[in-house]
């Protein structure tokens, strides 16, 4: 999944997409451990899907915790443009 798509999502939901990622993770490592897995490229996959939501989730606290240090944060970076 994109990180655009992921930083529309609540924090709910990333939540519960992460549980989902890591138990895809798990089963896949289970399946590959038992040579049962032929697409051993997915692992590589989930763990960057799995990094990519931690990363989301992290924004999205960090946001509810200081919303003005997020907004500050735009100006500064729209300043430096003009």
């Amino acid at each position: 999944m994109q990180y655009s798509e992921l930083k529309e999502k609540s924090l709910k939901e990333l939540q519960d997409l992460l549980l989902e990622y890591k138990a895809e993770l798990f089963s896949l490592r289970f399946k590959n451990a038992t040579r049962q897995l032929d697409q051993v490229h997915k692992i590589d996959l989930i763990k960057k899907d799995i990094a990519r939501t931690l990363t989301a989730i992290n924004v999205k606290k960090l946001e509810q915790k200081s919303p003005k240090m997020s907004n500050n944060k735009k100006e500064e970076t729209n300043k430096g443009d003009k």
